[in-house]
This record gives structure tokens, C-alpha cells and sequence, in this order.
């Protein structure tokens, strides 16, 4: 589990705030953070809040220990790391129940100051940056921010593209039965994909093409090739019928299933290229994951 409970004598009369930084020895930051996380409690299991003065005996703190199953990052600097995740991992806990995700991986390999600059789905495999210190997170998000962050997608869709695509279509939430569902409205967000077609299998009826996003909404490179009659191959949400999609995300559906009705058993998303400049430096990198 990548949470534990760690306990600590308290000292009544002394503000939480002070008694985290103090005795605990975490950061003004990584207190407020705690607290307003609900995971500094007392001894009878009660939620303490910032300001609060104790009175309790023990202070008992929920805290994130990552663990390892032999992931490594392909790229290292002082300030920021890349991963390469496969298809299947999570790059951030859901829930304090959650087993495993990649951030135990970067916890682990660099400790708590360390986060994602950006996240990708479960499924989608590929380049994940991570920022080491509180310097490189501020400087490297603003630069996604300020689109000074470039990405580039593999992906295997159903149908021939023959030519180069521009879509420029807005997105929001689709509020149906799948919650996390996107769709194309007018009234949604502005996005623009590019799509570039790499080669077509004319077995398979299927093409495999390079997506570069300029925007960067949730199921963004999904939703717009869904839109336009190319979904891609083993998507389990966009393209399907929505009790199917329903019994995947409640983990209802069996690997034979999905095969059925996406033509794979994982998501034919990777996210291959990353370009970005850094301190000076140009940096680009590429995938050492094979796809498709």
C-alpha cells in the first residue's frame, strides 16, 4: 500500500501547523497540503485542521511511500526526470486504496519533493516528465502552461487516413452515462490536433498516425479522432456502446470481450515525443517503447 500511518507524541497547546514543521520536520508547504487533505488525525481517528491547537496525545499522519517494481526513468537531470510507462499504470493514485501507480515510482527513485509536470491515461503509454524540486515543478508547468511544451502521439485508428489532418474542434464534458466522457460541442474548450498518417494496413483496415496536440484536454487525441470516423484501435469508451463501456471501467469486462468489440485488448495510444527547452537547453526525447 502506498500509504502509511505514521505516529508521533504530540505536544498540547502547540499549533498543528507548527508541530508538522517543527517536530515532523515537513515544509510549510507539505503541512498545509496534510491538512487540507484530511490526513493529520488524532488519536480517536479525528481530522485536524490548520490553525488548530492540540490537545490530543498522539498525532497520527497518513503519508505516500512509493514503492518499486523495477521501473526506472529513461532520462535523468538534477531537476527533472522522464519515464517511459507502459500501458496499465496509473500515474497518480485515485484513492488511498489504489496498490500501485507511477508515482510510487518517482517517490521512490527521488523522494517526496518530487511530482508529474503532466499526466496521461491509464492505457496510453509513453513519456511521462517529472519535476525533482520545487524550482524545476514552477518553471517546467509554466512552460506547459505558456504551450512551450510539445508532445507527440503513436496511434493505431480504424479506417485510411491518406493525408494530413488539422482538427479544430472544441471539447467538453459529455455528462451522459460515462462520467468521463468527452465530446466535441461548440461550446466547449478549444482544441486542435494535428494527425499525419505513417502507413496503412490493408489487411487490418486500419492506419497508424502521429498526432501532435496544441491543446491539451482530457481525451483530447480520443475524442477528435472518434469525431472524424477514426477511432482508435481498443478504445473501450469512445467507438463502443455505452454498457460496454460501463462494464470496463467497473472491470466487468474479460480481455476475449474487448477484443470483440475493439479490435485490442489495450488502448493503440503511446506517447512517443517529448521537446521542451529547458534552462538553456533544447531537450528532445523519444519513446523506447515498441508500438503498435
Amino acid at each position: 500500500m502506498p500509504f502509511i500511518i505514521k505516529r508521533f507524541s504530540a505536544h498540547k497547546g502547540k499549533k498543528v501547523q507548527l508541530f508538522l514543521q517543527n517536530e515532523v520536520g515537513l515544509s510549510v508547504a507539505q503541512s498545509q497540503r496534510l491538512l487540507a487533505k484530511g490526513r493529520v488525525f488524532d488519536e480517536n481517528n479525528q481530522k485536524l485542521q490548520s490553525g488548530q491547537i492540540l490537545k490530543c496525545n498522539f498525532l497520527n499522519i497518513s503519508l505516500f511511500q512509493g514503492t518499486t517494481k523495477g521501473l526506472k526513468p529513461i532520462f535523468n537531470t538534477k531537476d527533472f526526470a522522464i519515464f517511459d510507462k507502459p500501458s496499465g499504470i496509473m500515474v497518480h493514485p485515485i484513492s488511498k486504496h489504489t496498490k500501485y501507480s507511477l508515482l510510487d515510482e518517482i517517490r521512490y527513485h527521488f523522494g517526496d519533493n518530487a511530482n508529474l509536470a503532466h499526466r496521461i491515461d491509464l492505457e496510453t503509454s509513453g513519456l511521462v516528465l517529472v519535476t525533482k524540486n520545487k524550482y524545476a515543478d514552477v518553471k517546467i508547468k509554466t512552460m506547459i502552461e505558456n504551450r512551450q511544451f510539445f508532445k507527440k502521439y503513436l496511434a493505431l485508428v480504424n479506417g485510411k487516413i491518406d493525408k494530413k489532418i488539422t482538427i479544430n474542434t472544441p471539447i467538453a464534458r459529455d455528462n451522459g452515462q460515462i462520467k468521463i466522457k468527452m465530446k466535441v460541442d461548440k461550446n466547449g474548450k478549444p482544441s486542435i490536433t494535428i494527425v499525419e498518417p505513417l502507413k496503412y494496413y490493408q489487411t487490418t483496415k486500419q492506419t497508424l498516425i502521429q498526432a501532435t496536440i496544441l491543446t491539451g484536454r482530457q481525451h483530447q487525441i480520443r475524442i477528435h479522432l472518434h469525431s472524424i470516423g477514426h477511432t482508435i484501435v481498443g478504445d473501450p469508451i469512445y467507438g463502443v456502446d455505452e454498457n460496454i463501456a460501463d462494464k470496463y471501467l467497473n472491470k466487468e469486462l474479460s480481455d476475449e470481450d474487448r477484443i470483440k468489440y475493439t479490435k485490442a485488448v489495450r488502448l493503440m495510444l503511446q506517447a512517443n515525443f517529448l521537446k521542451f527547452y529547458y534552462n538553456d537547453v533544447i531537450y528532445s526525447i523519444n519513446s523506447k517503447l515498441t508500438f503498435p
